[in-house]
């Protein structure tokens, strides 16, 4: 960063000048024209509930006036459905908007903090923003590994660790159990993230009970997956009424819209047109296994809305074939890190993104030889 006379702390100034994920549209942009499927970004193909849209619609009128800064009947909603109190449900601007505050709450300048070393990169930025130091762990068999965490976190003797159950972006994901026994075992004086924004599509038996009166575990959930809200940027998180406390002590009270209140109370509402999609991701999935068989590859079992599939070679193959869909017309994304980066990661479309994919990775993989 060029010295002009900006007073930025030595925090930002040391910061590199970057966002974790660059969005489909800028590479749009870059490219000169639309993607004939948008595939990449693990947003739904498949809209959100008409009873959703319509109370969108039906709200709209008043978006003069800032959203219910509490959330209310959402989080009444939300913590019915659960089990919990409202006191220990937060809605904030999505799963990253959430992780923020959290990282702010628990770590400061100098603090370590705990992850899997490939995993969800926005949380990492978080941790970069407040200055923070990421401890990492690698994958195991392309799934997090919890006992891994759980021995850094107590190694490095860090206050939050970060672990998704379904994953990002491999689609792995564990048992209730396994999940249980990685909530149990957070040192005392510590906290972990459990994100399950794709735990909807996930087997069930996949999330253990939540219990919010652990102050141990905070437990993420979003309307962005299977309510098809990802532009809305709406998300929740269920935890010990402490850290709820801590996190209304520093969120942004004004961030939640009131349309997308409106339309996330009305999705919870509409459980058959989530349950449609979440079918609908099923086949979607089983589809590209097929595609990738027929190609002489591998898809990974997922768990989520996408897919990882195995390129069979290594990082700069599957870099060349994600440049090649690029220029084909097909947006999708890669893990970022090796051993994983040998796949790229495709978000199941509908019929016709699907059937776009297969056609234009079988084309490039001819090219590439």
């Amino acid at each position: 960063m060029a010295d002009i006379g900006i007073p930025f702390t030595d925090l930002v100034a040391g910061l590199p000048a970057a966002t974790p994920f660059v969005g489909p549209e800028t590479l749009e942009r870059q490219r000169g024209s639309a993607f004939d499927a948008r595939i990449g970004a693990n947003e739904s193909a498949f809209g959100m509930s008409p009873k959703a849209l319509q109370a969108l619609i039906d709200e709209a009128p008043r978006s003069a006036w800032y959203g219910d800064a509490q959330s209310h009947d959402l989080r009444s909603a939300l913590a019915e459905k659960h089990g919990v109190a409202p006191e220990e449900v937060l809605v904030g601007a999505g799963i990253d908007g959430i992780l923020g505050n959290t990282v702010r709450m628990l770590a400061g300048p100098g603090t370590p903090v705990v992850t899997s070393a490939g995993a969800y990169p926005t949380f990492n930025y978080h941790v970069a923003g407040f200055g923070a130091v990421l401890q990492t762990v690698p994958y195991r068999d392309d799934a997090e590994d919890p006992e891994a965490i759980l021995a850094k976190m107590r190694e490095t003797r860090a206050p939050l660790g970060y672990f998704a159950n379904p994953d990002n972006p491999m689609g792995s994901w564990y048992e209730a159990e396994t999940m249980q026994r990685l909530i149990d075992g957070v040192p005392d004086g510590a906290v972990l993230v459990l994100d399950e924004a794709y735990i909807e599509f996930a087997p069930d038996g996949t999330a253990p009970p939540i219990d919010a009166s652990n102050p141990k575990v905070m437990r993420m959930r979003t309307f962005s997956k299977a309510h098809g809200m990802a532009g809305l940027r709406i998300g929740y998180t269920i935890a010990h009424r402490d850290l709820i406390t801590g996190l209304n002590k520093v969120r942004n009270h004004f961030e939640m819209t009131r349309v997308a209140q409106a339309a996330a109370l009305a999705s919870l509402r509409d459980p058959d047109f989530v349950a449609g999609v979440v079918a609908e991701v099923a086949r979607g999935r089983a589809e590209y296994a097929e595609t990738a068989a027929r190609l002489g590859l591998r898809a990974l079992p997922s768990a989520t809305n996408f897919v990882a599939i195995d390129m069979g070679r290594d990082g700069e193959y599957a870099r060349a074939v994600l440049r090649a869909l690029d220029a084909a017309g097909v947006f999708v994304r890669m893990p970022g890190v090796a051993p994983m980066d040998r796949c790229i990661r495709v978000t199941v479309g509908t019929a016709q993104d699907r059937a776009i994919f297969a056609e234009r990775l079988a084309s490039v993989i001819k090219a590439l030889g």
